[in-house]
């Protein structure tokens, strides 16, 4: 399967100069993750991390928001289970919660979020997932999840802390407060913010640039860099070795160097 044909019916892909934009397509219910969503968007990245012309991907949702969370009709459902299954079905469902969030993290090609509008519960936790987030100026987010009585469960408690501190981070999943774009680049939360006319322009634009290097040097950057907080020193300079030991032999480095050497004989 290609990125040309991977379009499903709650997930739709394109692809621009190596790109790939994967769209969240339930616009009419804000874009709310629910089972099929889900899936589909595993699938997406899946096949867009194997994809070899693909270089960069980049997330946005349909419409006026990027994602409003999870489904409440998933959550009614959930709770309308029988008593003894509740537990059961819901360590299940958390366990597709996060294999989508590990295919958002985990794929070796840089994703920027382009957040065109709200980014509640699930949807920030997905944002925060991808390596950059882009922001229109009227994008709202927020950690909704404590007014549902719930604790965040798509990796912000993770991911927060490592982009606004743990203090701050403790602020915004405890209040659930609801936060404009430029309060949001303010405190770190977002890295850019740009016009909602030209939020996938410049999202492209900025993928693009992120993505001109080797794919090799880039994937292993990104997979050693995701471990910097959680590794000593001596662990991240054994992971350099490692992968440069790999880069050492790539096309790319061997071209590289030999584009050097030529233009300096000359």
């Amino acid at each position: 399967m290609t990125i040309a044909n991977h379009s499903a019916e709650f997930v739709l892909v394109t692809e621009k100069n190596g790109i790939a934009t994967i769209t969240l397509n339930r616009p009419d219910m804000r874009n709310a993750i629910n089972d099929q969503m889900r899936a589909e968007l595993i699938a997406a990245f899946d096949t867009a991390g194997a994809d070899k012309a693909v270089r960069g991907i980049i997330l946005t949702g349909a419409g006026k928001g990027f994602c409003s969370g999870g489904d409440i009709g998933g959550m009614r459902a959930r709770l309308e289970a029988p008593a003894g299954e509740v537990a059961f079905n819901g360590w299940r469902r958390q366990q597709s919660t996060h294999k989508g969030i590990a295919a958002i993290h985990g794929v070796a090609k840089p994703v920027i979020a382009a957040v065109n509008g709200a980014a509640f519960g699930l949807g920030l936790d997905m944002a925060l997932a991808c390596d950059f987030i882009i922001a229109s100026e009227n994008a709202k987010l927020s950690m909704s999840f404590i007014k549902r009585g719930l604790v965040s469960d798509g990796g912000g408690m993770y991911f927060l802390p490592r982009r606004v501190g743990l203090a701050k981070a403790k602020e915004l999943i405890l209040t659930g407060c609801i936060l404009e774009a430029e309060e949001a680049f303010g405190i770190g939360m977002v890295d850019r913010v740009t016009s909602s006319s030209m939020l996938l322009e410049d999202a492209q634009a900025w993928a693009e640039e992120l993505c001109v290097g080797s794919p090799a040097a880039i994937a292993l950057t990104k997979a050693i860099l995701d471990k910097t907080f959680e590794s000593t020193d001596e662990q991240i300079f054994a992971l350099g070795r490692e992968a440069q030991a790999i880069c050492y032999t790539t096309a790319e480095h061997r071209s590289s160097v030999e584009d050097f050497l030529s233009k300096a004989a000359k």
